[in-house]
């Protein structure tokens, strides 16, 4: 019996002698790599890569050979750590992202691949001269800032076309403020007025950058808070190629927003000159300035608006790199509310916190507001004269509006306040207004004085709805309202409305 359990004991010990000794022996391949992506700058740029093997190692690519923009310090390597340095040798100028992927393989039957990409270089770099963060006169954030604003209007038609209206004098900003606006969106051409499209640096004239500030400082020294966006500006923005927009009425023709377009990364490479420019021209107002992305891109699915981000996010990036009060200042986008959310603002990734707003404008509805032809002579509805409770006409119920009155606008005032406002991110209603017929116009509305009541009311309504959910409202004007030449108002009834729904 004692023999046995003498075996027994043995042969345990032999079994697990021989179980550990086999575990020893599994052997795990070493193959680690610090990244697996690398974007490299549109300019010339090199970046490392750490690289950790048990055995021999060599590069290669998938296409073969190494791209001819493309530098690796070392193609194979021994067992050990290695520093690698990928260094581009030249920008790149095809308008489009370019990519490769590197592939190391290790002896030990391990391999690992590196995407690389280098974006366009179509424009030179205008951060040239980037400096500290400034947060003087920048104490608000973007929702204390709207809230200062009482009533705003567009100087509409004037610096962001050619020759359709005078340029703005210091006598406009001052009457401008007596008339009871304390906010001012300037609608600029940057590339369009400013600049040549067939440029091949974007660089904007010296002069229209200057009449721009010109008219900025006019309004901060009167106490009046500033929109500049980029407005049309000859639809690079928008159209997939420049010469598809003759005027700005074929706007929705075509645009750039389809993801599988070629020319995204272009736009994003002049959204990013021209913003520079701006940003760094216009950095030292305080935060009376606010800029705007854009004025009404037509991104009309989620897959376009995804387009639609990136150029927001590249005005971002491109205003917070110069630096200063540009560190701080309010930053306005746009975008269609079925496909843009409070969850675009947060993956924008603004380094300065709450300073972001949202834009929407207000031709609701349009057959009333900006209509100027019927059915019949091509419009998409008959031209409409009468708006809201208590202003249809009897004589001609064709031209009483069909939709778009009170209750169904009260439904996009709320959309707008708790999609966005009431998630903490703050909102202006950029453009608004309507056309006013009278007897002597292409249009005679037979009941004029309803007629009238309805336009006076479709302001006051709209304005009053604005800042009632915590908007801050800006009339669209293009010398309508007022004489720009003699500083004297040309449409009583409508400015009584604006200031009547402001209160």
């Amino acid at each position: 019996m004692k023999k046995k359990i003498i075996y027994s004991i043995l042969v345990l010990l032999v079994a697990s002698v021989s179980f550990f000794s086999c575990k020893e022996e599994i052997y795990v391949p070493l193959m680690d790599i610090s990244t697996k992506s690398i974007s490299m700058q549109e300019d010339l740029d090199s970046v490392t890569v750490t690289l950790t093997t048990d055995n021999k190692w060599t590069v290669s690519f998938d296409d073969a050979t190494i791209p001819n923009w493309l530098q690796l310090d070392k193609a194979a390597g021994d067992a050990g750590t290695t520093v690698i340095k990928i260094k581009t040798l030249s920008p790149n100028t095809t308008g489009a992202i370019r990519r490769a992927i590197v592939r190391i393989s290790c002896d030990n039957g391990q391999a690992r691949r590196i995407k690389i990409y280098q974006a366009p270089t179509i424009y030179p770099s205008y951060n040239t001269s980037p400096i500290a963060p400034d947060a003087t006169g920048m104490s608000s954030t973007a929702t204390q800032l709207i809230a200062k604003i009482k009533l705003g209007i567009n100087l509409g038609n004037t610096l962001e076309l050619k020759g359709v209206n005078a340029d703005p004098t210091e006598a406009n900003i001052k009457f401008i403020k007596q008339m009871g606006f304390n906010a001012v969106r300037i609608p600029c051409g940057w590339d369009y007025v400013g600049g040549a499209k067939d440029s091949k640096t974007s660089e904007i004239a010296p002069a229209y950058v200057a009449k721009v500030k010109q008219v900025v400082q006019w309004c901060v020294e009167n106490d009046l808070y500033v929109v500049v966006n980029i407005h049309w500006d000859g639809g690079w923005l928008e159209s997939k190629e420049l010469s598809d927009f003759k005027t700005p009425e074929t706007k929705w023709q075509s645009h750039n927003y389809d993801p599988a377009s070629s020319r995204k990364d272009s736009v994003n490479a002049k959204q990013k000159a021209l913003w520079q420019q701006i940003a760094t021209s216009l950095r030292d107002f305080d935060e009376h300035l606010m800029f705007a992305s854009a004025n009404e891109p037509n991104a009309e699915s989620a897959a376009e608006m995804k387009i639609l981000l990136t150029y927001h996010k590249t005005f971002i990036d491109a205003v917070r790199s110069t630096g200063g009060r540009n560190t701080y200042r309010t930053l306005i986008v746009q975008g269609a509310t079925d496909y843009i959310s409070p969850d675009d603002f947060t993956a924008f990734n603004d380094p300065t916190p709450n300073r972001l707003a949202f834009e929407w404008h207000t031709y609701t509805p349009s057959s009333f507001t900006i209509l100027s032809s019927d059915k019949v002579d091509g419009g998409w509805d008959d031209v409409r004269f009468y708006w809201g409770a208590g202003n249809h006409s009897t004589l001609e119920p064709n031209r009483n509006c069909s939709y778009g009155e009170e209750t169904e606008s009260l439904v996009g005032y709320n959309q707008i306040k708790t999609k966005f406002i009431d998630k903490g991110i703050p909102c202006i209603m950029g453009e608004y207004s309507s056309q006013r017929w009278n007897a002597t116009s292409k249009f005679k509305p037979l009941e004029l004085d309803k007629h009238n009541k309805s336009v006076d009311d479709w302001y006051t309504f709209n304005t009053k709805q604005c800042k009632a959910i915590g908007g801050a409202p800006f009339t669209w004007d293009t010398g309508g309202l007022f004489n720009r030449g003699t500083n004297v108002v040309n449409d009583q009834r409508t400015l009584d409305a604006l200031i009547a729904g402001s209160k």
